[in-house]
């Protein structure tokens, strides 16, 4: 948002014909053949006088570049051009460009790019000039044109592609190089780092004092630059303008380094840039390079030399291998370390996914679920021919799907699949983690799937209330209290459903749901607590519930507890007045059977 302040700034000598923004000051032209460089101030900068010159005319038209360190003055048969030297901190002008029977330039604009020029004249006329420092090609792959000091147009000779690079704080750009395969670009200012990823026109500028030009860099991952200059690593990342993170290690190999930025990110999650490197040989660090803070996760202790490592797409978890061949597994979220395999010789996350592929002396090991480390599909190994394995594309499709919190695709997926022992297992494991994100219509149909009525029939009643809630409240029905009681009650939670209940005074709710439990105590509780006018009608149903159900020895035990012994002797008196029947032996319930749609 702009503020405008009005008032009187300055008194040019003359009318001005031609007046011009430059970087850090403006330039103002008239009849009197001379051009003044204003601060922003207003006061007198520099003074270009042209008045002596008997061919010189009244200047007309002016026009500064896109990057506001070069202005044209067009007057008659003649261009000036001035170029600002920002250390020097003053404009310069360059040799005019004569053109005989040009007349009088009327007005002027520059491609946004800062590479032409055009020019209108009094008689009609347009010229369109070509303009630049410098031009020079590089590898007989790219054209590289100098456009102002801190600007360069990069054109691609074959596919005509152009990236622009430029220095937003203003610096003289130095040489530039592509490196990376012909896809980055590198360049160097007085005081910052110009780097670009061709392929993406990503640009980044980031502070970068003079180094004498000892950089390495390395582009193996896509959306980061890894810098390693005396001991230091740093990372810039694409687009951004800031230094990501910076380590000190030793060990610069893009094998012993891997980044994560954002991998397979889930909405609304937070900002996820984690960086694995080496501290020695035989130690790993973890750390974190949000926006927001920057710590260090984790700190692994090996027994052995490690000599390759790499995180997953969403930087959980950690596969390392050592010098002795071992292939490990660190899990970030609970801080664990599994070891995998033996002997092994190659591993590899597949793209896109959270499976890992492995291969020892005579087996290729495939981890469809890298959470259970014991489940591995092996393909035994036979002589050095070449053979192709072709993966489990629907296990690895739900275990992505699974992972990025995208149960509409694991469900959709799971839909298409006949009922196995495999696939029954993936239905109960999304009806948990459908349950846990509150995402009930998923959590029925998999119940549905799995044929436990009962529980469906309860999700489908929670479901009802929540659409209702949705449909005649707004907002989001699962966070209503009913249906965050009965989902609690579901889990088995019955004091966080009571909670609910209580917080919105809902007490004859509570009490109903104790009652259809058959947990009279606490719904007697419930009602003592409240001072509820039903209590002594609950405590006589809750004594005719016991003795209808043959348990006088508990029905003693109320009575105890509320201070009637004499009813409680004789309670207990007619239980053990009651014959004995033999023990039988107990037999376990068989629960196995479940009924299906």
């Amino acid at each position: 948002m702009l503020s405008c302040v009005q008032g009187k700034l300055l008194v040019h000598p003359c009318p001005p014909y031609a007046l011009a923004w430059g970087l850090n000051s403006f330039l103002i032209g008239g009849y009197d053949q001379r051009i003044v460089a204003y601060s922003r101030e207003g006061h007198v900068l520099q003074t270009f006088d042209h008045s002596r010159d008997q061919s010189e005319r009244e200047f007309s038209a002016a026009v500064s570049s896109p990057s506001g360190q070069s202005v044209v003055f067009g007057s008659y048969d003649r261009l000036r051009v001035f170029n600002w030297a920002p250390r020097r901190g003053m404009w310069d002008e360059a040799k005019p460009k004569e053109i005989p029977n040009l007349y009088t330039i009327t007005s002027l604009a520059w491609k946004r790019d800062g590479s032409k020029l055009c020019a209108g004249t009094l008689c009609g006329g347009v010229e369109l000039f070509d303009c630049c420092l410098r031009r020079t090609i590089y590898k007989n792959k790219f054209e590289m044109t100098y456009v102002g000091l801190s600007q360069v147009v990069v054109r691609n000779l074959s596919t005509g592609a152009r990236v622009i690079l430029k220095s937003y704080y203003g610096y003289e750009i130095e040489e530039v190089k592509i490196l990376g395969k012909d896809r980055y670009l590198v360049a160097h200012t007085s005081d910052t780092l110009l780097l670009g990823d061709l392929l993406t026109n990503k640009l980044s500028e980031v502070a970068w004092p003079g180094s004498g030009g000892n950089e390495k860099f390395f582009f193996e991952n896509e959306s980061v630059c890894m810098i390693f200059n005396a001991g230091e690593l740093s990372l810039v990342e694409y687009s951004n303008n800031e230094i990501l993170g910076s380590v000190r290690t030793e060990f610069m190999n893009p094998d012993l380094i891997s980044v994560c930025l954002n991998g397979r990110k889930r909405s609304g999650a937070e900002d996820n840039k984690k960086l694995a490197y080496l501290i020695d040989l035989k130690t790993i660090a973890i750390g974190h390079n949000g926006s927001q803070r920057r710590c260090t996760l984790a700190t692994i202790s090996h027994d052995s030399k490690i000599d390759w490592l790499e995180l997953n797409e969403t930087g959980k978890k950690l596969l390392f291998t050592d010098k002795k061949l071992r292939l490990h597994l660190f899990d970030l979220d609970v801080h664990s370390e599994v070891h995998s395999l033996g002997f092994c010789s190659f591993v590899q996350w597949i793209p896109g996914s959270d499976v890992v592929v492995a291969q020892n002396r005579a087996n290729l090991c495939v981890w469809y679920s890298i959470d259970s480390p014991e489940s591995v599909t092996m393909f035994p190994i036979k002589g050095l021919n070449t053979v192709t394995y072709t993966l489990d594309e629907g296990l690895i499709e739900f275990g992505t799907a699974i992972d990025d919190g995208d149960y509409d695709r694991a469900t959709a997926f799971l839909e298409t699949l006949d009922m196995t022992t495999e696939t029954e297992a993936m239905w109960k494991t999304l009806s948990k983690l459908a349950l846990e994100a509150r995402q009930l219509h998923i959590a029925e149909r998999c119940f549905a799937a799995l044929g436990d009525v009962s529980t469906v029939r309860f999700l489908h009643q929670i479901n009802q209330i929540a659409d209702k809630v949705e449909k005649e409240m707004g907002g989001d029905g699962t966070t209503y209290y009913q249906v965050q009681a009965k989902v609690a009650t579901l889990d088995k939670n019955f004091k966080l459903a009571e909670r609910f209940y209580m917080e919105q005074n809902a007490v004859d709710e509570a009490i109903e749901m104790y009652q259809e439990l058959h947990m009279w105590d606490e719904s007697i509780a419930v009602a003592e607590a409240k001072r509820h006018p039903e209590l002594e009608n609950l405590r006589r149903s809750y004594m005719t519930w016991l003795t209808d159900t043959a348990q006088d020895e508990k029905a003693g035990e109320v009575k105890e507890a509320e201070g009637d012994f004499s009813a409680a002797v004789n309670l207990t008196s007619e239980q053990d007045s009651q014959p004995k029947l033999p023990e039988l032996p107990s037999v376990e319930p068989n629960l196995s059977t479940t009924q299906r749609w």
